[in-house]
Parts: C-alpha cells; structure tokens; sequence
C-alpha cells in the first residue's frame, strides 16, 4: 500500500519571538514493514540547522526560528510504500540497550492501579497472547476520549481518570509490560482511517520485545497490531523521548497551535 502524507503545524505567538529552536521527529524511516519514497519538510519562519539520528534512532531535524517571528509553518509531505507485517518489527536497532526499556519512566511508571490492572490478566506463560490480553484489558478499562488527560498525564493518572486517547492507552500498556518484565516502548506515527482523510493529530502505540520475534507492535486504542495502514516514524521510552515536536522560545509569552494532516491511500501505476 501507497500512502501519501501531508502534514502541516502552525504556529501563532502573542508577541515576537527573539530566540526560538525545535527538535522535530517528524520524518519516517525505512524499516520493516515500510520504504520511503519521499519525504519533504518545508519552514516558513524558521530555518534547518542540523540533521542527526537520536540514541533511539530516529531521524531528527534541529531547526531555529527567524529572529522577531510571529507565526512558524512547519509542513512535511511524502510518500510511504507499507506491507502488513501483523505488526512484527523484528530485532532492536537504535543505540540504547534494551534494559532501558525495562526501566520505569515518570510518565510509565507502575503503581497501584497498574498492579491492580495486572491482576486481572491471564499468565498462561505465552507472552504474544498475553500482550494481546493487556491490550483488550486496558481498551476496556480506559475508555477512549478527549478531555480526560494531556501530555503529562501519567499511567497511573490515566487509569484513574479511566478515560484518555492513544498516547494515554501506550503509556498504560507500556507500564504493565514492564512491571512484567518485557521491554515496551512508545511509538509515534500515522494511521490512515478507514472513514476519513483529515485527521487531527498524528497517532501513538507501543511495542514490546517478545522472545522470538523481537519487537511487535500493539495499538491498544484500536484493539489491533498495525498493519499497512500504519507509518511508524519515532520510538523512545515513553511520548517525551518519541514527540513529533519540542522546543523553547524566548520573547513570547502565549502560543496558538493549529495542525492539518491528511493521511490517504495513493493509487500505484503498474
């Protein structure tokens, strides 16, 4: 399958901006289950300062914002040729060791309600199934929708609230994993919906290392592993290490954010 990607972020700020960088990890790689035709990232406002490949492997581009800007554009478009690998990634890459996913992070880190959430899972020792559980397990237990959380909601405070969205749902299933043992990590990416083009925002899963096949994906929020409608682009520990977009800004005090994304299926001329 063909997909083709635009997305765009736009920025307002309050007052002139004298000083301003970003980290973006908004460009895919090719890795197993998808190739990289193009990809294209366009600034307006700000300028590319360096290019580099991050200790999670994900490509990274540093960019500093024009002296005095009012409104940055940040705008990536391209295409992605993807197969459907039952979300099966395969051997770890990257430069962090594979125990720093075992690790507990601020964001992932097992609590009570974790402990409590585990409880109520299968351990027949067939770790893929088991994965399966948790993730149907937490689907059930926190409902999907806005509102409820944001970016530094924690899994404990998402099972609390028992509400959230995806990035919620990977952090939950990130924590259990580990509380199990198994390496989890956060994955940030595209979905192409089945109903619709325009999206509002990107998507998030996670994956975890299953003996045997390596890392597998799970997308807790749609109760499924990814297929050919997925475009991985970023992981890390948990949403700090893998988000599309982080920076600082001098000289403005507010900031507005408005993004467009469009993820569609592109015809391919044989």
């Amino acid at each position: 399958m063909r997909l083709a990607i635009d997305h765009t972020t736009h920025y307002v700020f309050s007052g002139p901006v004298s000083r301003g960088m970003q980290r973006l990890r908004l460009k895919p790689k090719t890795s197993s289950g998808q190739r990289v035709i193009e990809w294209n990232m366009h600034f307006d406002g700000a300028q590319a300062q360096v290019e580099y490949d991050d200790p999670n492997f994900n490509h990274v581009t540093l960019i500093s914002f024009e002296p005095g800007v009012q409104e940055v554009t940040i705008r990536c478009k391209g295409l992605v040729d993807t197969n459907d690998e039952s979300g099966i990634i395969g051997k770890h890459s990257g430069f962090m060791p594979m125990w720093q996913f075992q690790e507990p992070t601020d964001l992932t880190r097992a609590g009570p309600r974790t402990r409590a959430l585990l409880g109520g899972l299968t351990q027949d020792g067939n770790t893929l199934a088991m994965l399966h559980g948790l993730s149907a397990l937490i689907r059930e237990r926190v409902e999907y929708s806005t509102g409820h959380t944001d970016a530094a909601t924690t899994a404990e405070g998402v099972l609390a609230a028992a509400h959230g969205v995806c990035q919620d749902h990977a952090h939950v299933f990130i924590g259990a994993a580990r509380a199990l043992g198994i390496p989890a990590r956060y994955v940030s990416g595209y979905l192409m919906m089945n109903d619709r083009v325009e999206q509002d925002a990107g998507h998030a899963w996670a994956e975890a290392f299953v003996e045997g096949l390596g890392w597998v994906g799970f997308d807790i929020s749609n109760g499924i592993s990814p297929d050919a409608r997925y475009v991985r682009v970023a992981t890390g520990r948990d949403y700090r290490d893998a988000a599309p977009i982080t920076g600082i800004r001098y000289g403005a005090r507010d900031e507005s954010m408005h993004v467009k994304l469009a993820v569609e299926q592109q015809r391919v001329e044989q």
